[in-house]
């Protein structure tokens, strides 16, 4: 982003809408014959908290960056509120954006960093001040203000960077995976900073990462994307129980789902079995109307529903390798037909001993089953 664009994309507009929602309909984009969005329709809520998900490349950042007006798009329309933006300046769409990068500038103090945009919109001093004050105290960085950005740790210059799109008391924040670059331990706590900002501002926010516990944890609603396109959008405990396809199941959990090719044996409008490739017989209770006897499948099995012992559904796996957590322990076990010949991942209490080679009898329960056709298309299931 080069410093004239970036000075006049902080400048911006101070006005606060009474809605504004973003409305993306039929939006593309396409650098010469290489498309990266396709046909994205889209709504997000008023005050809605709205995160992008998906892999490397899948476009999340080109979306987010169209709605900002870093990227212009080659088809569709996209509304901010009651107004076409398409060809709206970035400066003049009520929105503020915050960088992976924080693009604090080092010369100046914190005070000077949240207040440059004002200064050059000729915002009156004591204005300039209440608003800078204000975004401070939300932030907890009164403290600070006097301060150089190098004299900060990352958590706080990424406050900083917070605290100058606050000020502009903009209609959409829009956040480029703002978390990416603090440590572990400092990204749980800015998850939670995340989350009571929104409760105190109430103002639409979109927010880009890659990280779906992130997603999980702050978001209203997620936006699954895979090249290009919204594979699925939902509340995230409606991906998590229903997600629309193999590669949404795939990717909302952590660690991630098994899959295990399988063979429909029969199936009704309330329960599939299955034969997996050991033989093992596993009764799904989902729906498979219009499921043939033999017909091939993909039974998905979270690693946290996989239970050690049972009757019912029951696996013989053999451990390979195990991850002792403290609370928690990951058995990372060989079964046959577990898809991509990865191992079948086991999320167990850590107060459970295993080994390498130690066999393992899992069971799991019907409802907590999952069932994908040879598309990849999810059959519904009956029950959480």
């Amino acid at each position: 982003m080069t410093q004239r664009l970036y000075i006049l994309y902080i400048l911006g507009s101070q006005r606060r809408c009474a809605v504004a929602e973003v409305r993306l309909v039929g939006v593309q984009k396409a650098y010469g014959d290489v498309q990266v969005l396709r046909d994205i329709d889209l709504e997000i809520r008023d005050g809605e908290f709205m995160v992008f998900v998906g892999p490397s490349g899948c476009g999340k950042s080109t979306l987010l960056r169209t709605i900002a007006g870093l990227e212009d798009i080659t088809g569709g329309e996209l509304w901010i509120g009651p107004r076409e933006v398409h060809d709206v300046p970035p400066a003049e769409r009520g929105v503020a954006m915050v960088f992976q990068s924080y693009a604090l500038y080092p010369h100046m103090d914190l005070y000077e960093n949240m207040a440059f945009g004002l200064k050059l919109a000729k915002m009156p001093a004591p204005e300039i001040d209440s608003a800078v004050m204000r975004a401070a105290k939300i932030l907890h960085i009164e403290h600070l203000l006097k301060r150089k950005p190098k004299d900060l740790s990352g958590g706080q210059r990424q406050r900083v960077a917070i605290g100058r799109a606050i000020v502009r008391q903009p209609e959409v924040f829009l956040f480029d995976e703002p978390l990416s670059n603090l440590d572990t331990a400092l990204r749980v706590k800015m998850r939670y900073e995340f989350a009571k900002l929104h409760e105190q501002l109430r103002t639409t926010m979109v927010y880009v990462t890659h990280d779906q516990v992130e997603a999980m944890t702050l978001a209203d609603r997620i936006v699954v994307l895979s090249a290009g396109r919204i594979e699925q959008v939902g509340a995230p405990l409606e991906l998590y129980e229903h997600p629309c396809n193999l590669f949404v199941a795939g990717f909302i959990g952590s660690p991630g789902m098994n899959f295990i090719s399988a063979q429909a044996v029969t199936a009704s409008s309330q329960q599939v079995s299955v034969r997996l490739p050991d033989g093992a017989l596993v009764d799904c209770a989902v729906d498979g109307s219009g499921v043939q006897p033999g017909q091939p499948l993909t039974l998905g099995l979270r690693p946290e529903h996989l239970i050690v012992g049972g009757a019912a559904n029951r696996l013989e796996a053999k451990v390979t390798f195990v991850e002792s957590l403290g609370g928690t322990t990951f058995a990372y076990a060989q079964f046959p037909g577990v898809k991509d010949d990865e191992a079948l991942t086991v999320e167990l209490d850590g107060s459970l001993r295993l080994k390498a080679g130690d066999p393992l009898s899992l069971s799991i329960p019907s409802g907590r089953t999952y069932l994908f056709d040879a598309e990849g298309r999810a059959l519904r299931r009956q029950a959480a």
